[in-house]
């Protein structure tokens, strides 16, 4: 999969830039502040619906501008063409594809994109919601029911709080709610535990070439409630501690997966650096694990590349991707030396994007 061009409007300091990347290796060079991030940034939105900087939502918006909009000509490995587009105004975002009017999640379904950027750390140091994220993203491109099944739980989750916060004492109200949650969490949490076995086998390969002294790697998976009960028996147990609290405390929504190494067990003996290629690694694995069920790589983004890994590093990334022919967008201050021989270059500057030649 790659994007064949790219159109942006009031994105940030992007007033009205077209680019035309090139089906390998692409680097954004220019200073700080000059608008290389938001253009990674454009096509991680088209994938995600929304941003990988923490608290950019009201940002996102060029000042003084009313819309902005986002447009991707996207080309798949067999050939076939499909014409993506994002919009906002105010609060409201509008997706389209191939001109028509169309879901946001049907969007994320058609442009796959996987970020390694300075807050990709936050995968290993961060609370449980940026695992759950990107755990919840890989599932959703491999089970194709998952959207539903996941829009199923959270109706149900959000028909109990309700609940919980009237005050309401009536088991016979909550049982219809906390079934649906049974059922459903059964099945998500049979889809993620799957999907983090077979992410492990290559999160096991990458961390051997990235963070060898670590020894063997292991990722482990809380559901969000005991094992000793089913979900609708903790449920139901917890009606009034929950009740005080206002909310549901136990179930897939409060799931969360960690990884541990032979010689580091515990988060706390990673060290920056460590967190930081582990994430890689597992960027890595969800790249190729995608590519193992839809044929090909998502598109790479990889933000501020020199100032996240030294050299050696760098050009082990860069090797990874190429051997897998993958499209990366990459931007810096400066072109990585392993990047010089076969890179297409822009230039990036208050805005305005141009290739080097």
């Amino acid at each position: 999969m790659r994007v064949e061009k790219l159109s942006i409007q009031a994105l940030r300091c992007l007033d009205d830039v077209t680019v035309e990347p090139a089906p390998g290796m692409n680097v954004f060079i220019g200073a700080n502040g000059a608008g290389k991030t938001s253009l990674l940034e454009a096509v991680f939105l088209l994938s995600h619906g929304r941003s990988f900087r923490a608290g950019a939502r009201d940002a996102l918006l060029q000042r003084g501008a009313s819309a902005l909009t986002i447009y991707a000509e996207l080309v798949r490995d067999d050939g076939q063409r499909r014409r993506v587009g994002l919009g906002r105004e105010g609060q409201r975002w509008q997706a389209r594809l191939d001109g028509q009017s169309a879901p946001i999640s049907q969007l994320v379904s058609e442009c796959a994109v996987v970020s390694f950027d300075p807050g990709s750390h936050a995968l290993i140091a961060a609370g449980a919601e940026e695992r759950r994220r990107f755990l919840d993203w890989g599932v959703f491109h491999v089970e194709h029911d998952f959207l539903d099944l996941w829009r199923r739980y959270q109706r149900a989750l959000k028909q109990r709080n309700s609940l919980l916060r009237a005050g309401e004492t009536a088991g016979s109200l909550y049982l219809p709610w906390e079934r649906e949650l049974d059922d459903t969490a059964q099945a998500i949490t049979v889809w993620r535990k799957h999907y983090l076995d077979q992410l492990l086998v290559l999160v096991t390969k990458y961390v051997a070439q990235l963070v060898p002294e670590l020894g063997s790697v292991a990722l482990r998976y809380r559901q969000g409630w005991g094992d000793e009960w089913s979900l609708g028996e903790t449920l139901a147990a917890q009606r009034y501690r929950d009740m005080g609290r206002g909310h549901t405390t136990q179930g897939p929504h409060r799931a969360d997966w960690t990884v541990s190494y032979e010689y580091a067990p515990l988060r706390e003996h990673l060290s920056r650096g460590q967190e930081k290629l582990t994430a890689v690694a597992c960027l890595l694995a969800q790249a190729e694990l995608f590519a193992q069920h839809a044929g090909e790589w998502p598109i790479v983004c990889i933000d501020d590349l020199a100032s996240e890994l030294d050299q050696i590093h760098q050009a082990g990334l860069v090797g990874q991707l190429r051997d897998a022919h993958a499209q990366i967008l990459i931007s810096g201050t400066d072109c990585p030396p392993s990047l010089r021989s076969d890179a297409l270059l822009f230039h990036v500057e208050q805005g305005r994007v141009s290739p080097l030649l």
